[in-house]
């Protein structure tokens, strides 16, 4: 039983969206959300209550950002996130309040440090092209774990794939796992993460990957 987390980036923006749909998205990536990897014993009568993460708003603005919606409507997102995967995750005494639940995401993002680890692997949006391999093998080193990396497929008359997420799995104690030992399992995040008319799926090995650097 293991936990996943993800990162994205301006990419959900660049992914088959109106860039004007996106509010301010940041060049960096950001966190997407901490899932079990199975909904079991989800409390849905719990719902979200901002007031319980006060302490943490500064932080959520800049590392978990709501680009979707105007920032009136901003905490949409994590309320999303709470009631969708929080009152799953919330089993583990670790994740066992909003406050808990969103400050260990915050926690495990400082920890993994994507956007540093691929800075110094050399790896940065570009309008040149990367080889998947090449990213999947930097992170390996990195990490001593192989995370899943999930891209848009090509558009018509493109030859690249677009990155846009990258999953880091965990056990219920909360230490880095292969992702790989998750495949053939039930996946809780595809029905939120169809993106236009496209769907991000795992990244294939083979094709020239484009790492956007803003959004078009």
């Amino acid at each position: 039983y293991s936990w996943i987390y993800a990162a994205n980036t301006l990419c959900f923006c660049f992914l088959q969206m109106n860039a004007n749909d996106c509010h301010d998205p940041p060049k960096y990536w950001t966190i997407h959300g901490l899932w079990p990897d199975r909904a079991e014993d989800c409390n849905r009568t719990w719902h979200f209550n901002v007031t319980e993460i006060k302490d943490l708003i500064v932080d959520m603005r800049h590392y978990w950002p709501d680009v979707l919606h105007s920032s009136l409507n901003r905490t949409q997102f994590w309320k999303h996130e709470w009631d969708k995967h929080g009152t799953c995750a919330a089993t583990l005494e670790v994740l066992n309040s909003q406050k808990k639940y969103f400050g260990k995401a915050l926690e495990l993002y400082q920890d993994v440090d994507l956007n540093s680890c691929l800075l110094k692997a050399g790896i940065k949006p570009s309008s040149s092209y990367y080889k998947m391999t090449a990213i999947k093998e930097a992170l390996t080193r990195f990490y001593g774990v192989t995370p899943k990396i999930q891209c848009l497929p090509p558009e018509e008359g493109e030859k690249a794939q677009t990155i846009g997420q990258i999953e880091f799995c965990f056990t219920k104690e909360l230490q880095l796992v292969n992702c790989t030992a998750l495949e053939g399992e039930s996946n809780p995040m595809q029905a939120h993460l169809k993106l236009g008319t496209s769907e991000l799926s795992v990244c294939s090995d083979t094709l020239p990957t484009y790492y956007p650097s803003e959004v078009q």
